[in-house]
């Protein structure tokens, strides 16, 4: 089979070469995928510029999502056959023509869905439900912030915020983007490259806190989201994309500006953090995610969960696809084809 080997950390045009590569074996409770596609993530670059501690040895395939057919079933296998079009959570091995991974990692999609919008609904969609239902436990007319909002998890997190009547302040770094934020119902957006957001909050709650804060940015933001906070309120952070496309000595300055914490400053205003890296608890809590995978199923079954179709690369595209996720030109799940 054909794969994409991540050879070395830099620039996506240095970074990838196509290589052949065994198909995989499959354990008892595993699948095997032809894959017609994978999906990128933030996880990607962060991989690509030697920041991800998780990342096997180089050369390396990365790919956290795949679409495609299952072709191999384990005998401990009971819901999913040969034949049955998936999408899937991979830990790592997704930037291949065939995968293995836990059948519990993967579920059954229409025939007519296309590879970016399934491949959304598995890391995105899953991300943002396990971040909102199961980690911050969102209740109904929350105040909730969401950072980055019209990116890939922000705006999942934005749907299911609005499905439950929250009030919502969603962040963007680009103005062409407020508009269309405005359109999806949020209540208040603000622009964080001409903004101050710890400012524009204040002015628009006063001394009011906020219940839920969403961040992906890191760096001050998390530090300004916690000072926000209302007693009971809680930060969910899963990313950090101010640390990406940095040199050290900023990635340590940024590091910096997250912030020291004692437990005993959260226990006395009731007040929590929450980290979430959602591949972590896919290969350590898979029961979970096969619930986040089918809860998610069910609203975008019911029209609640609508991921936005983005654009498709081929796989001799690669470097291409990763810079334009990187550039933030994106405005829905940036995919992978081998067609």
């Amino acid at each position: 089979m054909k794969a994409i080997f991540l050879i070395r950390d830099g620039t996506p045009e240095k970074a990838f070469e196509i290589r052949e590569a065994d198909i995989p074996k499959i354990e008892d409770d595993e699948i095997l995928i032809r894959n017609e596609g994978f999906g990128l993530n933030f996880a990607d670059i962060v991989a690509r510029e030697g920041m991800y501690r998780d990342a096997p040895p180089k050369p390396c395939v990365l790919g956290y999502d795949v679409v495609g057919t299952v072709t191999e079933c384990g005998s401990k296998v009971k819901d999913l056959k040969n034949g049955d079009r998936v999408t899937a959570l991979t830990r790592f091995g997704g930037y291949a023509e065939f995968t293995s991974t836990p059948a519990l990692a993967a579920v059954k999609i229409p025939i007519e869905i296309s590879i970016s919008v399934a491949s959304a609904l598995t890391t995105q969609y899953c991300t943002a439900y396990y971040c909102a239902a199961i980690a911050a436990n969102l209740k109904a007319g929350e105040r909730v912030i969401i950072h980055t909002a019209s990116g890939g998890v922000g705006n999942a997190l934005l749907q299911y915020a609005k499905y439950l009547n929250c009030e919502i302040i969603a962040t963007t770094s680009s103005a062409s983007k407020i508009l269309l934020l405005k359109e999806q119902g949020v209540n208040h957006v603000i622009n964080i490259s001409n903004e101050d957001f710890f400012k524009s909050v204040k002015k628009i709650y006063g001394k009011d806190g906020i219940d839920v804060v969403f961040d992906a940015v890191g760096g001050k933001f998390v530090n300004q989201g916690i000072r926000l906070l209302a007693p009971a309120g809680r930060i969910v952070c899963y990313g950090a994309s101010l640390m990406t496309g940095t040199n050290l000595f900023s990635r340590i300055r940024i590091a910096l500006q997250f912030g020291i914490y004692h437990p005993a400053q959260f226990m006395m205003s009731s007040r929590s953090l929450i980290g979430v890296n959602i591949l972590r608890i896919a290969e350590e809590r898979p029961k979970i995610i096969h619930e986040c995978l089918k809860q998610v199923m069910k609203l975008f079954n019911e029209g609640i969960l609508v991921p936005t179709e983005g654009k498709i690369f081929k796989a001799s595209e690669i470097a291409a696809a990763h810079r334009y996720l990187q550039e933030k030109k994106a405005t829905g799940k940036v995919a992978v084809s081998w067609d």
